[in-house]
């Protein structure tokens, strides 16, 4: 069961999904039910250990559908609900938990089989709609699931993106030497083939010396693989290819895959300053999420709220400042006029020009004494 998980794809790497659920399977080689999450991706079942789980660990191609019935028999369990899944060669036994999961199942599984909605169900119509939207679903994928003709077989793994843990790009004779130098881990291989649009399965086993053996893998037109032997095997997929041979060898051939190992703890090289000397530790180990830092933040200036006291301070300023403002200011000097042209020149008249033609003051004397006379007479 393991080597079915290391060789199936990933659930993302699946066809679209119609349907999912749980599921109880037993067919006849298994020897009692197991309760599996269930998908109904394409014509294919897919069945996961849990829900959340990404590897499927076990499928059934419904290509090989036969017929799809109700099981009335009685069961322990009075609200399960049973079906009878017949393939070519293989019966199936499926229980769903309620009668409606049961309808629901029937209904898809055959809707996706023969492209048509089935006559005699019981659902509601929303439930019916359904159905027809994955009937045009699938029509449109079996349209398209044609691969474009790719001549290298590079390209072609990378174009499907379905490639095999075991696949290994390497020689015809590299891929003899990897399986002989890593024996222990596998004995089976997916490589190129030699003609650049083919793969080839190189294997190794040991009887009286190593046998090896090369079967060539060849790209089917319409789509698949074909495992180019007497009676040809068509597999849809490589990941098919790989289980093919896995089972009918009854495991005896490995996958040769190389798992990665990673570390389980955080360590690092700490260098002590006093001495010198280089140190490995391990980081403490933290349950929490890392704490994030904290940010500086530009610190608050307190806003001083006015009281009366300042409202009345405020005003005084203001007044002081007003009072200022006027005792500051300079008084405007008077205007000086200028003298008129007339006012000039009787002032330049009245002025003794020459100081020599001025009257001497003994003369003015002498003629106020002489009038005086002549005014007694």
């Amino acid at each position: 069961m393991m080597m079915d998980k290391l060789t199936a794809r990933q659930r993302s790497q699946l066809p679209t999904c119609y349907y999912e659920g749980y599921l109880e399977k037993r067919s006849f080689k298994d020897k009692t039910s197991r309760k599996l999450w269930t998908c109904l991706c394409g014509n294919t079942l897919f069945f996961f250990n849990e829900k959340r789980d990404t590897d499927y660990i076990e499928k059934v191609d419904l290509r090989g559908f036969v017929s799809i019935t109700n099981d009335c028999s009685q069961d322990c369990n009075l609200g399960a609900a049973r079906l009878n899944l017949q393939l070519k060669g293989e019966n199936i036994r499926i229980t769903a938990p309620n009668a409606e999961a049961r309808e629901l199942w029937r209904g898809y599984i055959c809707s996706v089989v023969e492209l048509a909605v089935p006559a005699s169900i019981n659902l509601l119509p929303g439930q019916i709609q359904m159905l027809k939207e994955t009937v045009e679903k699938e029509e449109a994928r079996i349209n398209n699931a044609s691969p474009p003709v790719v001549t290298n077989s590079a390209a072609l793994v990378s174009l499907q993106g379905d490639k095999p843990a075991c696949y290994h790009n390497v020689t015809r004779l590299e891929a003899e030497l990897l399986l002989e130098r890593e024996a222990e881990r596998g004995n089976m291989l997916l490589r190129p083939g030699s003609t650049g649009s083919s793969f080839a399965v190189t294997t190794r086993q040991h009887l009286e010396g190593s046998v090896i053996r090369h079967y060539r893998v060849t790209p089917e037109h319409t789509g698949g693989f074909f495992i180019d032997v007497d009676n040809p095997v068509l597999c849809a997929t490589l990941h098919d290819v790989i289980e093919y041979l896995v089972e009918k060898t009854d495991r005896v051939l490995t996958p040769l895959i190389f798992e990665e190992t990673y570390e389980k703890n955080i360590s690092f090289i700490c260098k002590d300053c006093e001495n010198g000397e280089s140190t490995l530790l391990q980081a403490p180990t933290s349950l929490g999420p890392p704490s994030a830092h904290p940010k500086k933040v530009a610190p608050r200036i307190p806003i001083h709220e006015p009281t009366e006291e300042d409202n009345v301070s405020l005003n005084d300023q203001q007044l002081h400042k007003k009072a200022a403002k006027k005792a500051i200011m300079p008084v405007p000097a008077p205007r000086r006029l200028l003298p008129s042209p007339d006012r000039t020149n009787r002032a330049q008249k009245m002025r003794p020009t020459d100081p020599q033609g001025q009257i001497p003051l003994a003369a003015i004397s002498e003629l106020k004494l002489k009038f005086g006379q002549i005014a007694r007479y």
